[in-house]
């Protein structure tokens, strides 16, 4: 019978890119995302830290599903903003604003600022937990800046505005999804939970 593993997430586009990245990796997992437990509640993310709100969806998530369980919380930090949006990125602006216009309010802050104030990075947590196990958490960040408008069809959220330093001249929604799972705060950070998930599932043949 096949290992399974659940991302714990709602976000659909989301869960997508991180099924793509782990499937991969792990093609001998069955890997599956809360639309499989519609059950699964929505825990509020009260944490001060990525990694504390990641823990509390992978740890929600465990209680739900009885399965080894992997979230992770992201935000945007742009230096002129002292860091902002951050780890509030989702609720930028209000939960229910559109990210086109959560982006408009960061273009608008920025407008006017040297070009230094454009440096930013997204930053991922991702957290792992499993029935009876200690969770366990991984960080790591994509190190960028901000574009003067929104370019690209790809990715999702702030991805029109972010150009990262690893793809010159290319915002994060113009690469295309392999590019981008190369050098994104997400691509990263899974390729380091996947290099220790056999030793943290004791099962070394995943």
């Amino acid at each position: 019978m096949a290992n399974i593993l659940v991302i714990a997430t709602h976000n659909r586009k989301k869960a997508g890119e991180m099924v793509q990245i782990l499937q991969a990796r792990f093609p001998s997992l069955e890997v599956r995302t809360l639309a499989d437990y519609p059950s699964a509640p929505e825990p509020e993310e009260t944490g001060t830290t990525y990694a504390e709100n990641a823990a509390i969806k992978s740890e929600s998530a465990v209680l739900a599903t009885g399965e080894w369980c992997v979230a992770d919380d992201a935000g945007l930090e742009v230096d002129g903003l002292d860091g902002a949006p951050g780890l509030y990125s989702k609720r930028f602006g209000g939960e229910d604003l559109p990210f086109p216009e959560k982006m408009a309010l960061i273009l608008n802050a920025l407008e006017g600022l040297p070009l230094a104030s454009r440096r930013a990075r997204f930053r991922c947590c991702v957290a792992f937990s499993a029935p009876g196990v200690l969770t366990e958490t991984f960080e790591a960040t994509c190190e960028g800046s901000i574009a003067d408008g929104p370019r690209g069809k790809g990715g999702f959220g702030y991805d029109p505005i972010f150009l990262p330093d690893d793809a010159p001249g290319r915002a994060m929604a113009e690469l295309t999804a392999l590019d981008k799972h190369q050098i994104s705060h997400r691509g990263k950070v899974l390729a380091m939970f996947a290099e220790a998930l056999p030793s943290l599932t004791g099962i070394g043949n995943l």
